[in-house]
């Protein structure tokens, strides 16, 4: 069984279908991308595992628990975080602040006045850490909103990780970014730790296939194909709906 488990999920705003009977498995230390055309179900299958929006029929397990019942804050306890395809940073608070406080939201308490100065200390070495490691940290003062939108991103990043996850849910993180700044960005995702399982949604085919294990193909709300990146491309349908979409 997989760190987090997708059974038959599906989701319906009247007649328009947006997943259809979607069962996957990501195991710990697994990268699995999911692709499909604008409109496949996407991001309303990541809004349904995130618990920001509810299936009408289906199961989600984390490490074998069925989540299906708890919202966005009560799975990231369970080890869940994400991104969205939008940043979601506080602009005017400062690059370490935004990274503090998905720290404090996690392991403390976000609106003690009163918590002991050796658990802030942890709390500011816990966000200085993770700068570091993104190569943030000469921008740790700067307002968030300030900085170029490619550390945004990254930073964004730093937050989902900030709370120590399990399971990483990435919305398009490649999404307006430069050559440049997208080479960077994988890096980032590669040096992820080895033991997080990865679900994340990509438009672009190089970055998928630079960084999957397994890729799962949504057409229209339902899975189409499922496979190593080299069945995916190998496969004959798979072919014919992304003909000249660089598959």
């Amino acid at each position: 069984m997989g760190l987090l488990e997708i059974e038959g999920l599906n989701k319906a705003f009247g007649s328009l279908t947006v997943t259809r009977n979607v069962s996957l498995s990501v195991p710990s230390g697994r990268k699995h991308v999911i692709i499909g055309p604008n409109g496949a179900g996407k991001t309303s299958l990541i809004h349904q595992i995130g618990g920001q929006l509810q299936p009408d029929s289906g199961r989600i397990l984390i490490d074998g628990a069925e989540v299906g019942k708890l919202g966005p804050e009560g799975r990231a306890r369970l080890g869940l975080a994400r991104t969205f395809q939008k940043n979601t940073l506080f602009p005017k608070l400062s690059v370490h602040e935004n990274v503090r406080l998905g720290a404090q939201a996690r392991f403390g308490s976000p609106f003690d006045l009163f918590r002991p100065a050796r658990r802030s200390t942890e709390l500011d070495d816990r966000a200085a850490s993770l700068l570091a490691r993104f190569g943030l940290d000469h921008l740790a003062q700067a307002p968030a909103g300030s900085i170029s939108y490619g550390d945004q991103r990254q930073l964004e990043l730093a937050v989902a990780l900030s709370g120590e996850p399990r399971i990483l849910l990435l919305d398009e993180p490649t999404s307006g970014l430069s050559p440049t700044e997208t080479k960077a960005l994988v890096g980032v995702i590669r040096s992820l730790p080895d033991d997080l399982a990865i679900l994340m949604i990509e438009h672009d085919m190089e970055v998928v296939f630079s960084l999957a294990d397994r890729i799962t193909v949504l057409y229209y709300g339902e899975v189409l194909a499922e496979g190593t990146p080299e069945e995916v491309t190998a496969n004959a349908r798979v072919q014919e709906v992304y003909l000249g979409a660089g598959i």
